[in-house]
């Protein structure tokens, strides 16, 4: 057992934090694998390491825990906890020596034992074609697992094995996506049990203790709470559409569009939308003036107060079980399937090249910003698309990447106040 001073408890848990967060953008930014291999070694080195290699093991092992407790409380958090995790793992992970690799992977017990020899000779020239094609020396390695192919699907998705009678043949060099695939398996697993521990006991009875820590944690390295907006910030109705010119993303635009234009959103563009403008500053009575106004002249008011409003009200936690509903992460507007006639989702993501290329040259993106956006957008990296869109369409760099739609707002407000404040102390000197 490890004992852990509160003070360690927070610090070991924030460094871990700073490798994870710099995990999350390598991604967002694109950056291909040999770069995330370097930019995980740099983030350990710098956060996590300590003169003492016992005491780099206890930071790691009581960093870990920690952020369990932090993230396992709602599945967006565990969400993000388990992919950027999954992704510190599997660089980690490589940067092993094979010795230690297959210590490892005693240590997940994984029923699968390295081919004999015999069996190996029968499909050696098939795993040097293999190897071959996917850009490999032809001399085949000698250690090769045989494992139902279902459970190394990212080997299978990029045609790196060789597949035969449903089983798949991984190399020594490849075994990282076995591994990953049972990590990931157990420490989801264990996000569900410590959130149902968390909710039973540990919140309660460490209210006055860790709780505050565990919840200001999550808030303050996971990107803001949108949930309630910055006291300082406030929108009305009549500032919407100056406010979607100047600081909303694409996907916000779009849909403001589409309810000036048909005075209607179905249900996925409602939250979408309406959560994002609660998150940006915009209260209750405010939202029901908003939406009132357009949907009247399609619905008429007394069908809105009858059909819609309660939703409105619901979003802000006034209704049913009076969740507080945080607005949608860049990452769930990706993942969102919008049908004939929704507005959500992400246009990078589901618009078509022309419609996104007007989208944006509607935007003031031209040039050569906006045939490396669109690169992007082929390439399925769509927060660095959105990214770049900030970035032509504010003259700064944004180096920590776009994850929410109202981080893209908030970081647009300050832009724009900046440059004000700039212009009127030149007026004034």
């Amino acid at each position: 057992q490890l004992e852990v001073r509160l003070e360690e408890f927070e610090l070991f848990a924030i460094d871990r934090l700073r490798v994870l967060k710099g995990i999350s953008d390598g991604l967002s930014r694109g950056k291909r694998p040999e770069e995330m291999e370097k930019l995980v070694s740099e983030l350990w080195k710098a956060h996590m390491r300590h003169q003492d290699p016992a005491e780099t093991l206890n930071k790691d092992i009581i960093s870990h825990f920690v952020l369990r407790l932090v993230y396992c409380r709602t599945e967006e958090l565990r969400k993000w906890f388990l992919s950027m995790e999954n992704t510190l793992f599997r660089y980690r992970f490589r940067l092993e020596s094979p010795e230690s690799q297959r210590l490892l992977m005693s240590e997940f017990q994984l029923p699968y034992k390295a081919l004999p020899h015999s069996e190996f000779e029968a499909v050696k020239d098939k795993l040097s074609q293999v190897a071959r094609s996917i850009g490999q020396s032809a001399s085949v390695e000698s250690v090769f697992f045989k494992v139902p192919f279902e459970e190394v699907p990212d080997l299978v998705a990029s045609r790196r094995v060789f597949l035969s009678k449903g089983y798949a043949y991984v190399a020594m060099s490849q075994v990282v996506s076995l591994v990953v695939t049972q990590f990931r398996c157990n420490i989801s697993k264990a996000l569900v049990l410590t959130n149902r521990k968390w909710t039973a006991t540990i919140k309660e009875q460490e209210k006055d203790r860790l709780t505050p820590i565990v919840e200001a944690l999550s808030n303050a390295y996971f990107g803001p709470d949108y949930s309630q907006p910055n006291d300082a910030t406030e929108i009305s109705p009549k500032d919407i559409d100056q406010l979607a010119r100047t600081s909303f993303p694409l996907c916000m635009r779009h849909m403001l569009e589409k309810l000036r234009e048909n005075h209607h959103l179905k249900h996925g563009g409602r939250m979408q939308f309406g959560l994002f403008l609660k998150g940006a500053g915009l209260k209750l009575e405010d939202a029901l003036t908003f939406w009132r106004s357009e949907f009247s002249q399609k619905v008429g008011s007394e069908r809105f107060d009858k059909e819609y409003a309660y939703s409105i009200r619901h979003n802000y936690g006034k209704e049913g079980k009076r969740t507080d509903y945080t607005s949608y992460s860049c990452q769930k507007i990706i993942s969102a399937t919008p049908g004939v006639g929704d507005h959500h989702g992400c246009p990078y993501r589901h618009f078509g090249e022309e419609n996104l290329r007007a989208a944006l040259n509607n935007m003031g993106v031209g040039g050569n910003a906006l045939e490396g956006i669109l690169d992007k957008v082929k390439n399925r990296h769509y927060q660095l698309a959105c990214t770049m869109t900030f970035e032509a369409t504010h003259g700064v760099s944004c180096d920590t990447g776009i994850n929410h739609p109202n981080q893209y707002f908030s970081e647009s407000q300050k832009v724009l106040q900046a440059k004000n404040q700039t212009v009127q102390s030149q007026l004034s000197t």
